[in-house]
C-alpha cells in the first residue's frame, strides 16, 4: 500500500530525474525506466504517476513553466515603470535559476516534443502566448496598441532566440551576458535607443 503523502514528493523526484536524464543523454536518449532509477523508485511508480515518458516530459514542462511564472511575477510585483517591467521579463527568462545548462537542455527537448506532441505544442503556445503578452502589455507604454503586440512578438523571438544561441553553444551560460544582449536588441526593437 503506498504511503500517504509520499506522490507529490516522489512526481517532484521523478520531475528532477528527468530534467537530469535529459541533459545527460537527451530526451530521446532515455527511457521512463533510466528516469525511476534515477531518481530512485520503480519503473511502476514512475508508469502509475505519468504514464508515459511524454506524460513525464509534459509534467516536467508544466513544472518549469510554474518555476518561470513565479519568478516573473516575483519580479513584475517590484517593476514601477515599463522600462523595469521590462527588464523584470528579461531577468526572469535568463534568471539563474532558469538559465542554466540543464533547464536549457530540458527546454530544447520540450521545443522537440512540441512539434508531434499535443500537450507538449500546447504548452508551448501557452508560454509563448504569455511572454508576448507581458512584452505588449509594457510596449504599450511606448508604442500605439497593434505595433506593441508586433514588437512583442519580436522580443520574444529575441528571448527563444538566444536560448537557442546559447543552448548550442556548449559553454555554461552567462545570465549577466545574456541579459544584456536581450535588453539591448528588445530596448532598440522598441525605439529605446538610450536605454539599451
Amino acid at each position: 500500500m503506498p504511503k500517504v503523502g509520499m506522490e507529490p514528493i516522489r512526481r517532484r523526484q521523478l520531475i528532477a530525474a528527468t530534467i537530469e536524464a535529459i541533459h545527460d543523454r537527451g530526451f530521446c536518449g532515455v527511457t521512463i525506466g533510466e528516469i525511476a532509477k534515477r531518481a530512485g523508485l520503480s519503473y511502476g511508480l514512475a508508469h502509475h504517476y505519468f504514464g508515459s515518458k511524454e506524460q513525464l516530459l509534459a509534467a516536467t514542462m508544466r513544472q518549469l513553466l510554474d518555476s518561470l511564472g513565479l519568478e516573473l511575477r516575483q519580479r513584475l510585483a517590484k517593476a514601477t515603470t515599463p522600462d523595469e517591467r521590462v527588464r523584470a521579463i528579461i531577468a526572469a527568462n535568463f534568471g539563474d535559476t532558469q538559465f542554466t545548462k540543464t533547464l536549457i537542455s530540458a527546454w530544447l527537448a520540450f521545443y522537440l516534443q512540441a512539434q508531434t506532441g499535443p500537450n507538449a505544442r500546447r504548452l508551448l503556445q501557452i508560454y509563448q502566448i504569455r511572454l508576448a503578452r507581458n512584452f505588449a502589455y509594457a510596449f504599450r507604454a511606448y508604442l500605439p496598441p497593434e505595433e506593441a503586440r508586433a514588437c512583442a512578438i519580436g522580443a520574444a523571438a529575441i528571448i527563444d532566440g538566444l536560448w537557442l544561441r546559447y543552448a548550442l553553444a556548449g559553454r555554461i551560460p552567462d545570465p549577466a551576458d545574456a541579459i544584456a544582449w536581450a535588453e539591448g536588441l528588445i530596448f532598440r526593437l522598441i525605439g529605446r535607443h538610450e536605454i539599451a
